[in-house]
């Protein structure tokens, strides 16, 4: 390969690649870490020296030109090639001290691992925590996160994963809430309630009609789009929610709505990128964390 005819700056193809993938650089630049400004200077300096232009600027929106289009493909290859290294490279790594990143959902990064993170920094202070609480599975290939803990089992052949346990969830109301409406003791009578639904419905209402419940839409009134919020509408009384049964069942303001009701059963399972297996901090966190959740 003829290395002079490489005349561009790498680090700037990657400020194009995000900008492109983010959609304004607004949005690049908070997924980067930087000035809005410097990362709109290193795109326009990777313009000049490739001599094309690689977005339309109309407003604050950015669109890729022809030319951007024809050049993101090859880019993203690069970028792709950019987290194998990472990932290889801190497969490596053997201190015991850096940053791990750690995904799982919003009532699990809420209330059950604030208590992890306060012991795993007790027991290595040199590793940093970052959690990043969400919903929505983020790509730990992409080095978007270090480990995920999630309620499903990934697929992806270059991911190591280990199944801890199944987490029950049960139905949970304000006990003020039950008695208003006659602290109902079979499934028809709970059918009767208000439900507060989480995003849509219809995953929750097959879930808890196959639990033996009369549920149509009209028993959520309430919608929440996060966990934290669903939560917090059922401890105020607004309905019936689903939480795990580690979480409802140490809440005072609530109870199970039915505790006779057989619980709605979710694997955990703890993931990693298989590279990062060999990295010491890696382990030391995956470790802890995997005792502690499987119990």
């Amino acid at each position: 390969m003829d290395w002079r005819t490489v005349n561009f700056d790498w680090n700037r193809a990657r400020a194009f690649l995000v900008t492109a993938e983010e959609g304004s650089l607004t949005a690049a630049a908070r997924a980067l870490g930087m000035a809005q400004p410097t990362l709109g200077r290193q795109v326009s300096a990777l313009e000049d020296e490739l001599g094309v232009v690689l977005f339309e600027r109309v407003g604050r929106s950015l669109t890729l030109t022809p030319s951007g289009r024809e050049l993101l493909d090859h880019v993203r290859a690069m970028g792709d090639a950019a987290g194998r290294v990472s990932l290889a490279a801190g497969g490596q790594s053997q201190s015991v001290t850096g940053l791990v990143r750690i995904t799982a959902n919003e009532i699990y990064s809420a209330f059950l691992l604030p208590a992890l993170v306060e012991k795993l920094r007790r027991e290595a202070p040199g590793i940093d925590i970052e959690l990043i609480a969400t919903n929505t599975a983020v790509d730990l290939r992409r080095r978007e996160a270090d480990i995920a803990i999630r309620n499903f089992r990934p697929t992806q052949p270059d991911l190591i994963a280990t199944r801890l346990r199944d987490d029950p969830m049960r139905l949970y109301a304000a006990t003020r809430y039950l008695a208003r409406i006659g602290n109902p003791r079979t499934p028809k009578a709970l059918s009767r309630a208000d439900f507060i639904g989480f995003g849509g419905t219809d995953a929750m209402l097959d879930g808890l009609n196959g639990l033996g419940l009369s549920l149509t839409r009209r028993n959520f009134p309430v919608l929440a789009g996060n966990h934290l919020v669903h939560w917090e509408m059922v401890k105020q009384g607004i309905g019936v929610g689903v939480a795990p049964e580690r979480v409802g069942d140490a809440e005072p303001l609530v109870r199970r709505a039915l505790p006779s009701l057989a619980p709605w059963v979710l694997p955990i399972w703890l993931t990693t990128h298989r590279e990062l297996n060999t990295s010491k901090r890696i382990r030391r966190v995956f470790d802890l964390l995997a005792a502690e959740l499987g119990r």
